[in-house]
């Protein structure tokens, strides 16, 4: 398993030697010095990511560039890879991650990476650590919010960040001093730029800047997009809160104080806006127009484009489709908006060593939830604890009302993680099938489930996008013309959940796997997550396989790509915990012209950077 501080070379056919890879004796590698391009991979079935057919093709590459794509190239790689069977993309464009805090201390930033992300965008959702005042205070307000809104331990957070910024300009400057596997790039984001400018006053979502303060606040996101953030981002929800419980400043913005920001970022030339707001989770539906027209009006004051969060929660199953129906009416207008969808479920992970379990409500088990894990095991296969757990539980499940009594009873949908692991799982696949099945106890059987691998098994509980018990749905979603795929969420919710592979089961699901429903085709699913994505941030020089891009390369055995269960690792900073999840059937990963990942591991190259704005193709 990678840690964050693992960055040495690494096995594989080659080494790196400055950067570079120096072919070994009876390697795969051809070398020949006099060769006329940096790296070649024949025999390809080329998915360019343009939505194109694949194509048997050659692809060429040198000083960073993909510089010929054809059968048969005329001229010889330095370095060669024979890519016969395998499928040759574009490195993958995450647009939605949250690794603000983990971009400073960790240069492979995994998951993503290990799973054909050689781009990621971070402050999301109007949350980051920048600006931050050099106080004790603030600095603690920072990681509280993220830890809240975001499931990233604080501890982790206090011992890694090194604060060595305060403007947004400084943070830019410090993550471009470091050294990175794939590109990173990022936002303004709203909450931390109100704590700076208003103080306390700023985390208050009932308290509106003054005129002097949104002043302030406006230079400063357009000091911000001049050091090279991609864009403003804001969070209109409910479900983030702080570490205390509160709701983010931003909560209640007003219009003028979100236009005032917009308008900034928008007189730079530049950059886009992404949000999150209660438009689809609200079930006030004057609330939701209300919150659309505000959008509306901050997509035309800027005439740049606004993405936002759009998930299916299952008291409001088409509530996606009216959002996006106004999308779609307002890109016929001539207005740039987009929403932003997962490509699964999004789904709780449950298990002894998760933030949630459903033994949680149950003083049995609380009086043993701090031990070490194996000490909790045995104790949890005391029958006599055992039978209390299951009396415990029934109770507490009478007293709990609301997402809290799904998540800790809801056994109708909840899954155990299998390998390799289904995110469309049927009905007779939950706990409370199987354990009827059996003629067990559901809770005594859930016992026995958590327990497994020492401890180690996960359960899936999917709150949104599995409405009706399908991907039907997602697949809808997905097909819109004016939908991006987001919400990866990688780098956040180190506890709870683990979407940070998304990218994987984007081609494995919807390409292969699927089994209960119609598929879409892999040249569709590549654009989603290469192009499409790049072009709607401004990256305008990577996603497609063609001449003048840059050199992020995927070259993947589809036959194998999938993901087993996720797992917790403790290789945050302080012995910070987080989920993991590997991936199969990568077989390189090419950032730069640099091979910087063989089957999964990382070679030792450090070949990306900071990106600073929207780029051009060569």
């Amino acid at each position: 398993m990678l840690s964050h501080s693992d960055s040495s070379p690494m096995m594989g056919s080659a080494l790196f030697i400055k950067g570079r890879v120096k072919p070994l004796a009876n390697s795969m590698w051809h070398n020949d010095e006099m060769s006329a391009h940096d790296l070649v991979i024949r025999n390809a079935s080329v998915v360019d990511g343009t939505g194109a057919p694949a194509r048997m093709a050659d692809v060429a590459v040198s000083d960073g560039v993909i510089t010929e794509v054809g059968t048969r190239l005329s001229g010889t790689g330095i370095r060669e890879i024979d890519a016969d069977g395998l499928t040759v993309t574009p490195g993958f464009v995450d647009i939605h991650t949250h690794f603000d805090g983990q971009a400073t201390w960790d240069p492979i930033l995994a998951p993503s990476s290990i799973h054909g992300v050689t781009s990621v965008v971070m402050g999301n959702c109007g949350v980051g650590f920048a600006p931050a005042r050099p106080t004790p205070d603030q600095h603690a307000w920072l990681i509280g919010m993220l830890e809240g809104v975001e499931d990233i331990p604080g501890t982790a957070l206090a011992e890694g960040l090194a604060w060595d910024w305060e403007t947004f300009p400084d943070y830019m400057n410090a993550l471009d001093r470091r050294e990175y596997a794939i590109d990173v790039a990022t936002q303004v984001a709203h909450a931390p730029l109100r704590a700076y400018v208003m103080g306390e006053r700023g985390a208050d979502p009932l308290e509106a800047p003054t005129v002097d303060e949104l002043a302030r606040m406006a230079i400063m996101v357009r000091e911000g997009m001049q050091a090279g953030a991609l864009g403003f981002t804001t969070s209109r929800t409910y479900v983030h809160r702080t570490k205390a419980g509160a709701p983010l400043g931003t909560r209640f913005s007003s219009a003028d104080e979100l236009l005032a920001l917009c308008t900034a970022m928008a007189e730079t030339g530049s950059g886009v806006v992404q949000l999150i707001s209660d438009a689809y989770l609200s079930a006030d539906t004057d609330f939701a127009v209300e919150e659309m027209k505000l959008m509306e009006a901050m997509a035309r004051a800027t005439g740049r484009p606004l993405s936002m969060t759009v998930q299916q929660p299952e008291p409001l199953p088409d509530r996606w489709r009216e959002v996006g129906a106004w999308v779609d009416k307002g890109v016929a207008q001539g207005l740039s908006l987009a929403t932003q969808v997962a490509v699964r479920p999004i789904g709780v992970l449950q298990g002894l060593t998760a933030t949630v379990n459903p033994l949680l409500p149950c003083p049995s088990f609380v009086e043993i939830a701090g031990r070490p894990l194996n000490e909790i095991v045995l104790a949890l296969r005391d029958p006599e604890r055992k039978a209390r757990i299951v009396a415990e539980h029934a109770v507490a499940l009478a007293r709990i009302e609301g997402m809290a009594g799904e998540m800790f009873g809801g056994f109708h949908k909840l899954y155990p993680m299998e390998n390799p692991v289904n995110y469309e799982p049927a009905p007779e696949d939950s706990v409370a099938a199987r354990a009827a099945a059996q003629g067990r106890g559901v809770v005594e059987f859930v016992i026995d489930l958590l327990i497994e691998d020492d401890g180690n098994r996960l359960l899936y509980m999917p709150l949104f996008n599995f409405a009706h018990g399908n991907l039907d749905d997602t697949r809808e979603m997905l097909l819109r013309k004016n939908a991006v795929i987001g919400l990866s969420d990688a780098g956040a919710h180190c506890g709870a959940i683990s979407d940070g592979s998304a990218t994987t089961t984007a081609l494995a699901l919807w390409s292969k796997d699927r089994t209960r429903g119609e598929k879409l085709p892999l040249e569709f699913m590549v654009n989603h997550i290469t192009q499409r994505t790049a072009h709607h941030v401004g990256l305008l020089d990577r996603g497609v396989i063609a001449p003048g891009y840059k050199a992020d390369i995927n070259v993947i055995d589809m036959s194998i790509l999938g993901t087993p269960p996720p797992r917790i690792v403790h290789d945050l900073p302080a012995g910070g915990r987080r989920l993991m999840q590997t991936a199969t059937g990568y077989r390189y990963t090419i950032k730069n012209g640099i091979v910087s990942f063989v089957d999964g591991e990382h070679t030792g190259a450090l070949n990306g950077s900071l990106i600073r704005g929207a780029q051009s193709r060569r």
